[in-house]
């Protein structure tokens, strides 16, 4: 039988794979542990339900996006929303502020606040996106007037 697989190099790879995979476990409970911070226990339901049917994207997103980026500390989970908030308001990505919005409400920033960040919008990005941004968080803030406590 031939060998010639078995190099040093190979054999370097195969033990490099292992810590890896601890790692990728370590960002993974990083990551769903940034997520119920930001959205409860309940999770979030578009991550969800991408988990069944993008496992690869959802897992992109919990690793990367959340352990690694999101998990940071150099931030607080506050601060972090109101920079998204912001961004996405400029970006004209409104489904995604509108949930960032909701998860920034969740982690004590006031509606006063987040309009604020809204209104900041019009030097950064215009007034058409500040206004699409300003109609967007008047539902997230009307649907957490109606949300029980």
């Amino acid at each position: 039988m031939n060998n010639s697989w078995f190099t040093l190099p190979t054999l370097l790879l195969a033990i490099a794979v292992v810590p890896a995979e601890a790692t990728q476990d370590e960002r993974r409970v990083r990551g769903e542990k940034v997520i119920e911070t930001l959205a409860g226990t309940g999770g979030q339901p578009v991550l969800q339900q991408m988990h069944k049917d993008f496992p690869f994207l959802a897992g992109a997103i919990t690793d990367y996006a959340l352990g690694d980026v999101w998990g940071r500390e150099v931030l607080d989970h506050r601060t972090r929303q109101l920079a998204t908030v912001s961004a996405f308001a400029a970006q004209g990505n409104l489904p995604q502020m509108k949930i960032h919005a909701g998860y920034a409400l969740r982690l004590g920033v006031t509606p006063d606040e987040l309009k604020e960040i809204i209104y900041l919008t019009t030097v950064t990005a215009g007034f058409p996106r500040a206004i699409d941004a300003a109609q967007a968080l008047r539902e997230v803030l009307a649907s957490a007037d109606a949300s029980p406590p």
